[in-house]
């Protein structure tokens, strides 16, 4: 089993003059010291306007930063919101960065968590499945084809040969943001990895495994003819101590991550400003619905995380991301935390990987068929879903955002 670290950039406040310069530096120093560690990823989001949730708005600069900083870790976009950027500038981001860290890049694909994020950039909420799918087409062939010409539902896109190529060829390895479990599947038969949130038992994760990989074989239908990445990530709270005590005591806050996104969800947006998110978690923490713990969370000494983990690695888990930067979890904790992971953990999981390339080459050969088991009773909604149906409006977005008047027409 692999492992990565996960990055919100959550900010809770109260805010200093440079409490965003200090997160972001403190954040290239983790990286780097995962890289020293053998970390095998380390993952980056994209949010905009979600203050306090996530001051993470320009990933390829920050991953830019920490390609510098480190040798070995893969760098990993968990996600490039494709529903707000342009394809080409996409790719050529991509591109560059897989250069500049040696063909070290991991590119998550995903639509945006909220109205928040998305209606400033003129996008409905119930399109954005839509909208996205058309963007792959749009953008991935941006990667292996000299010059590129597109004609679709929400992007139109005139020849043009978009530079730079990246390292890797045909193009870095793909995955899909699962917030919802069900979107799972959804990954899996687009053929690209999933990227997705903790399970709550181990049952849960053998039949979201099992789902994953026995719709990627028996079920592949890709949206362009891009390489595939049969792979399932899972992201988990994470705080490692000598003592499960410890260990909560330091990552008291990690559930923030979970409650600001689904407040705005549920009531956002915000006005700048007015509330203050932090203090709400307080309030919540105090609810039964606060205090409840799922068992699931990678939180404890190194003994009670091996036990939970050694449950993944049976369920065939690809990779396990820890999310130790959330709430107000100190720069000190959490680099303890990883060096006292990477010691006394992670060296059995990763010496037993061969044994976990050879279960996933069987079952891709068909060599080895895995149980169908139902995973509605493990379901769960981690974030909103569109409540109306996509309105299948086409815009032309050869200029950038939607609902741009076409580039001839503007002198």
């Amino acid at each position: 089993m692999k492992f990565g670290i996960f990055y919100e950039h959550q900010l809770p406040r109260d805010w200093e003059p440079d409490s965003e310069h200090k997160l972001f530096k403190e954040s290239l120093a983790q990286i780097e010291l995962a890289d020293r560690l053998g970390f095998d990823y380390a993952w980056e989001v994209e949010h905009h306007f979600l203050e306090e949730y996530s001051h993470s708005s320009a990933p390829e600069v920050f991953l830019g930063a920490a390609s510098q900083r480190t040798k070995q870790i893969r760098l990993g976009h968990g996600i490039v919101q494709l529903t707000t950027n342009h394809p080409a500038r996409v790719a050529e981001r991509i591109s560059t960065l897989d250069l500049v860290s040696d063909g070290r890049v991991e590119l998550g694909l995903g639509e945006g968590a909220s109205v928040t994020e998305l209606h400033p950039f003129n996008l409905r909420f119930r399109d954005k499945r839509d909208i996205w799918e058309d963007a792959v087409r749009c953008t991935l062939p941006m990667f292996w084809n000299h010059g590129w010409e597109y004609e679709g539902e929400f992007f139109k896109f005139p020849l043009r040969c978009v530079i730079p190529k990246p390292l890797q060829k045909p193009h870095p390895p793909l995955w899909i943001a699962c917030s919802q479990l069900d979107t799972i599947r959804y990954a899996a038969r687009r053929g690209m990895g999933s990227l997705c949130f903790k399970f709550v038992s181990l049952e849960a994760a053998r039949a979201w495994v099992n789902a994953y990989y026995n719709t990627f074989v028996h079920g592949l239908e890709k949206l362009e003819d891009y390489e595939v990445n049969p792979n399932i990530a899972v992201v988990s709270g994470f705080m490692c101590a000598p003592t499960d005590e410890e260990a909560w005591q330091k990552a008291d806050g990690w559930t923030f991550f979970q409650f600001a996104l689904q407040l705005y969800n549920k009531e956002g947006p915000f006005a700048p400003g007015t509330m203050n998110f932090w203090e709400r978690y307080q309030e919540w923490k105090q609810t039964p619905e606060g205090e409840r713990r799922s068992g699931s969370e990678l939180i404890g000494s190194p003994d009670t995380i091996r036990n939970r983990l050694i449950e993944l690695e049976s369920a065939n888990v690809d990779q396990v991301i820890l999310l130790n930067q959330a709430g107000k979890n100190s720069h000190e904790d959490i680099c303890a935390s990883l060096a006292l992971f990477a010691r006394e953990v992670m060296p059995e999981f990763h010496d037993r990987q061969d044994l976990h390339d050879q279960w996933k080459q069987e079952v891709l050969a068909g060599e080895r068929q895995l149980e169908d088991i139902d995973t509605e009773r493990y379901n769960f909604a981690a974030r909103g879903k569109p409540s109306l149906k996509s309105s299948k409006e086409a815009r032309n977005m050869i200029s950038g955002v939607s609902g741009r008047p076409d580039a001839e027409t503007i002198s």
